[in-house]
């Protein structure tokens, strides 16, 4: 094969894969958020589309992980929760681990976790397969998403600005999802939409 072929087979290669992965690649802020379903802690399924017009937050979650465990020790997630479902933001909180795995859990034991933490997500949704955590390409627990009143992504990354495990470090820290939801339900652009997520990987 000539030097001309192989460079253009080779080019032609990357390009495939290059258009595979565009194909599977997790949405970006300023664009329509994918549409799921998921079971939830209640039984039922719940999809993102069932929230058309409300401004949704996706908050992917695992009670083993310490930096879970930071913000909600210190009662900072339940108050996010809250705060914001008392402003009728709908709050999801997503369970990507693998059956099996740290964080994993069914049903019931997610609504106990709601019970025990005293956390207040509008629903908790399970998904043990993991594609929705793939689709947003979720790294961390914690890493959220928020999803603006007309379905675009608004916002995704960390909590706030302080990537440790401990709790004293709330207090100091630039609280990026408390930021973007007010500025989002005063009717004004997200400052900080895109930041640098923190805590333990999602166990897939």
């Amino acid at each position: 094969m000539s030097l001309l072929k192989r460079i253009t087979a080779t080019t032609v290669a990357s390009l495939l894969i290059l258009g595979a992965e565009v194909a599977v690649a997790s949405v970006k802020v300023g664009e329509p958020a994918p549409n799921f379903s998921l079971p939830g802690e209640d039984g039922k399924t719940h999809a993102l589309a069932d929230y058309k017009g409300k401004t949704v937050v996706l908050e992917w979650t695992n009670a083993e992980c310490p930096f879970v465990k930071k913000h909600y020790s210190q009662g900072n997630m339940q108050s996010l929760q809250k705060t914001y479902t008392g402003k009728d933001v709908v709050w999801l909180s997503l369970i990507s681990s693998a059956p099996g795995k740290q964080g994993a859990v069914d049903a019931a034991g997610a609504a106990a976790i709601v019970k025990e933490k005293g956390a207040a997500p509008s629903h908790v949704l399970l998904d043990s397969k993991g594609d929705v955590g793939r689709l947003y390409e979720a790294k961390t627990t914690p890493h959220l998403f928020i999803v603006d009143k007309t379905g675009k992504l608004a916002y995704a990354g960390g909590i706030d600005s302080e990537p440790s495990a401990d709790p004293a470090d709330i207090a100091t820290a630039t609280p990026y999802v408390k930021n973007a939801l007010d500025e989002l339900l005063a009717g004004k652009p997200v400052t900080t939409a895109v930041t640098k997520p923190y805590g333990c990987s999602i166990k897939y």
